[in-house]
């Protein structure tokens, strides 16, 4: 099993907007690529929230097969929704991981 990892510090300004974009919309569009299985989305706790929380959506796919095929074909796109949409109110970084147990 892959997880897909984006971890994302947000402005408070769009704070609650964006969480519910979050799961009103995008986890819903990215779900829909059928890559990934199932997801989460989290709150960072005991990080510095001065300038807004923290969040991880965590995606679940089955093979970096699926992983590779979700990058080629879906992530440019759904990208560049998140950036008009948010601007710099949001940053994000991603990471891979492999399920070892």
């Amino acid at each position: 099993m892959i997880i897909y990892n984006v971890t994302i510090k947000v402005d408070w300004s769009i704070a609650t907007d964006w969480e519910k974009w979050m799961k009103e919309e995008h986890i819903p569009e990215l779900l829909e690529t059928g890559c990934f299985d199932k997801h989460q989305l989290v709150r960072l706790l005991q990080v510095d929230e001065t300038e807004g929380p923290t969040y991880a959506a965590q995606y679940y796919a089955a093979s970096l097969t699926k992983y590779d095929y979700y990058l080629q074909h879906h992530a440019p796109a759904l990208r560049k929704k998140v950036s008009e949409k948010w601007g710099q109110k949001c940053v994000d970084f991603r990471t891979l991981m492999q399920v070892v147990d």
